[in-house]
């Protein structure tokens, strides 16, 4: 009975059907993504725990000019047309925490899978970006480091 309502729903809704398969296929293949890009998304409370306990380098690939607007304590500032993971800053802290920000967060996924390309082993992304970081309500550094 459910088998025959079921075979006759998906013949009348062809279309719903197909578009119901392709998002479920979609989600599938963007959580297995997900899962083995080698980059981690972070919120900014795990951010500032990974700061405090881990000692993180915090680098900041926005403009210089959105940089100085406001950036993260302490964080490093390395634009994105200049961002090399071979690069002394970079390159000395392979094997370390290192957490990618930018002003939305979006930027910063492309450095993150430069650096995993490159053989980083704890690369975080600050998911939000600074948007997300001043929503948290946490503190902003303004002008040059």
């Amino acid at each position: 009975m459910f088998s025959e309502e079921f075979t006759q729903f998906l013949a009348n809704n062809m279309l719903l059907s197909v578009l119901f398969v392709g998002i479920g296929v979609a989600l599938i293949v963007n959580e297995f993504s997900r899962f083995t890009r080698g980059y981690q998304a972070i919120s900014p409370a795990e951010l500032t725990r990974l700061i405090n306990r881990e000692d993180a380098l915090v680098v900041d690939v926005s403009s210089l000019n959105d940089y100085e607007k406001g950036h993260i304590v302490g964080s490093k500032h390395i634009a994105l047309s200049q961002f090399d993971p071979e690069s002394k800053l970079l390159a000395k802290a392979k094997d370390a925490p290192v957490a990618l920000v930018c002003r939305t967060g979006m930027t910063a996924g492309g450095a993150a899978k430069k650096l995993v390309k490159a053989g980083f082993g704890k690369v975080f992304w600050l998911d939000g970006g600074i948007a997300a970081w001043q929503q948290a309500e946490l503190p902003l550094a303004k002008g040059k480091a």
